[in-house]
């Protein structure tokens, strides 16, 4: 969402020059073509890495008569909105731990020489952007969003407040028409000598070609979206009211997580409210970047507590971390259901939210049985209420209490055909996108 502050330049002025303009543009509401429609899906995906204290995370009864778990218990208020999920897995991931997060959200595969794919948000963008100011937005506590494009290129994240409030809400700094004029500036990125990249390119190695591609789609994807920007420079700004503006055009330390953590969640409320984007993803943090909680007496990474080795200090740590984190995404979804969307209805209901982590035990690198929590969508015809546990008949039941086995089923996934994609799947079919596949899905999750 922050491209406006990108430069996407390389070293080279040649390469430079070697780069074409001719790109076009999707119909865009502002054009005239596109109409809103009468009930506007939307979608937020939230990350926690490295995974979770899995014996104080696991929930060990299938269906609706189960028990919220210690990390889980601040959810229990909302339970006949979420929906708790085990034994999903993305295939891609076994066997690898380094950038769980990166593939997320596209159940591609990790490895040297993988390619990522799209991810499911640019891909319920493609749908839901042609009627809102931004198609996506991305917002994460360290760097790195969840959001990759479909040649595999991670879109930026933005990570202050108040700038992210600005950039939804906020006229241009010198006005519309210097604002017009610096987008066509920027829009002129790419010039029209495509046959020199050709040549440029029939003199580089397969590396290089490739990361001169990757940067050529950056490129092009800051200048789809610096023009769609210019679109809608006369359409006129959301109006927000005081205590809105008052809760979220403000900056607050990493020091002050659940602060930060709010207002965030605030901001994506507001975003959804407003109808200025309909899809919006929120990091905490990469597998090596999580932040400490001083505020509840964590000083420590998340990384260094994941990696425990059975210090029991490190695991209680752990567990109030997961359990603060999960305690925020509450706060989310309270907001989602108290506040009315444009129509007057309760953001929750059309409103899908996915919180979770690539990663199931950080310890041991174990990357099956993800931790994730599915909730609202009602108007979107989902179903709330139970635990859904993909790891039922698969294996000999909950060992809690003998360490060990429990962490090899976070490890090796006990239902292999179990894949976390089906269930991105079903959100992207019920954002509207028409497919029956999405990354390594094998079918769609039913809820």
């Amino acid at each position: 969402m922050n491209y406006l502050n990108q430069s996407w330049r390389i070293d080279r002025r040649h390469a430079l020059r070697a780069m074409g303009t001719c790109i076009s543009l999707p119909m865009l509401e502002c054009m005239g073509a596109a109409e809103k429609t009468d009930t506007p899906k939307r979608s937020a995906f939230i990350y926690l890495a490295n995974g979770v204290h899995s014996l104080n995370y696991q929930i060990t009864t299938p269906g609706k008569d189960y028990q919220f778990s210690r990390s889980l218990k601040p959810l229990e208020k909302h339970r006949d909105v979420i929906t708790p999920v085990s034994g999903l897995h993305h295939p891609g991931s076994i066997g690898h731990h380094h950038n769980c997060i990166d593939i997320f959200l596209t159940g591609g595969k990790i490895g040297p020489s993988s390619r990522n794919t799209i991810s499911v948000d640019q891909k319920m963008a493609e749908v839901t952007g042609q009627h809102t100011r931004y198609s996506s937005m991305e917002i994460a506590i360290t760097q790195g969003s969840l959001a990759w494009t479909a040649d595999g290129v991670q879109l930026p994240a933005m990570r202050r407040c108040s700038e992210i409030f600005a950039s939804l809400f906020e006229e241009p700094k010198g006005g519309i028409d210097a604002q017009r004029k610096s987008l066509r500036r920027k829009a002129s990125v790419l010039d029209d000598n495509l046959a020199e990249v050709r040549r440029l390119e029939q003199k580089m190695g397969a590396d290089d070609k490739g990361r001169l591609d990757q940067y050529l789609t950056s490129v092009r994807e800051a200048e789809i979206r610096t023009r769609r920007a210019d679109t809608w420079l006369d359409t006129p700004l959301p109006k927000i009211a005081d205590a809105d503006r008052k809760r979220t055009n403000r900056d607050i330390a990493q020091t002050q997580a659940g602060d930060y953590c709010r207002t965030v969640y605030d901001l994506m409320v507001l975003a959804f409210q407003t109808d200025v984007t309909r899809v919006a993803s929120f990091s905490l943090g990469g597998e090596g970047q999580a932040i400490a909680i001083p505020e509840i007496g964590i000083t420590e990474s998340r990384h260094q507590l994941s990696h425990h080795g059975g210090d029991q200090g490190y695991m209680e740590k752990l567990t109030n971390y997961d359990t603060f984190a999960i305690e925020q995404f509450g706060y989310f979804l309270s907001r989602l259901a108290e506040t009315k969307d444009l129509g007057g209805k309760p953001l929750l209901g059309s409103t899908m939210a996915l919180f979770g982590s690539g990663m199931s035990y950080g310890h041991s690198h174990g990357n099956a049985n993800l931790p994730l929590v599915f909730a609202g969508g009602s108007d979107l015809g989902i179903n709330h209420g139970s635990h859904l546990d993909f790891n039922q008949g698969h294996f000999g039941g909950y060992q809690l209490d003998k360490p060990g086995e429990h962490y090899r089923l976070c490890s090796r996934p006990a239902n292999s055909d179990a894949h976390m994609s089906n269930l991105l799947l079903l959100m992207a079919q019920k954002m509207g996108v028409e497919t029956d596949q999405f990354g390594d899905s094998n079918k769609v999750l039913s809820l």
